[in-house]
């Protein structure tokens, strides 16, 4: 009789170990997927957010010094996406003082010069930084073309500049003018004198505005 209560007991207490340990590779198994979904993991949630970032992002310059250049590289370094150089039909001069005075007449004349350079599936970005240097206290005529060639309503712009001494000029509210239905963020103003220094100063407007 003892015998068989005692192979009673064993019995319960290995049926109650094995209900403990499905319960436990059931609850398990579900943390793992949760893992993996990113449902909760914080890790995953972050990749996500900068695989996002990267592929929704244009970095869009005009440059004829390599200044404004230099800072789009800098931005590109630090959060990827999609870099391109906005490039005219027409080439303008090399010379500094014929470019300052070709730059004056196609302000007076308000110039819309002809691209070179097309963005195939715009509609792809939800940010774009926006590059240029600063000629005569506005942006290159260039870039009102490419703001009248393309719809950026609902984007996101980030304005850049390389100056002399004149700072933005205003020019973020020019966009805002040009494209009213976009979110036009702080601008950046790097002098051109600093741009071989200034990758810090890059990095701490991207933080400011969360990337």
């Amino acid at each position: 009789m003892k015998k068989r209560i005692m192979m009673l007991v064993l019995g319960v207490a290995v049926i109650i170990v094995a209900i403990f340990g499905i319960f436990t590779y059931l609850n398990n198994n579900q943390n793992e997927s949760q893992d993996t979904n990113g449902t909760v993991s914080n890790e995953s949630k972050t990749d996500d957010i900068n695989i996002e970032n990267m592929g929704n992002t244009l970095i869009l310059y005009f440059s004829m010094s390599g200044n404004t250049e230099t800072v789009a590289n800098y931005i590109h370094e630090e959060i990827g996406g999609d870099i391109v150089k906005l490039e005219t039909v027409q080439t303008y001069p090399e010379d500094y003082d014929e470019l300052v005075d070709y730059a004056r007449e196609e302000q007076r004349d308000n110039a819309r010069p002809e691209l070179e350079t097309a963005i195939e599936n715009i509609e792809q970005y939800d940010t774009i930084f926006l590059g240029y240097p600063n000629w005569w206290g506005d942006m290159p005529m260039p870039i009102y073309s490419f703001l009248d060639r393309y719809d950026l309503s609902n984007k996101t712009i980030a304005p850049f500049i390389t100056h002399g001494g004149s700072g933005l000029s205003g020019t973020p509210a020019n966009i805002a003018n040009e494209e009213p239905d976009a979110v036009v963020t702080e601008g950046l103003a790097i002098n051109g004198d600093d741009v071989d220094d200034c990758q810090d100063e890059v990095n701490e407007w991207l933080n400011e505005l969360n990337f």
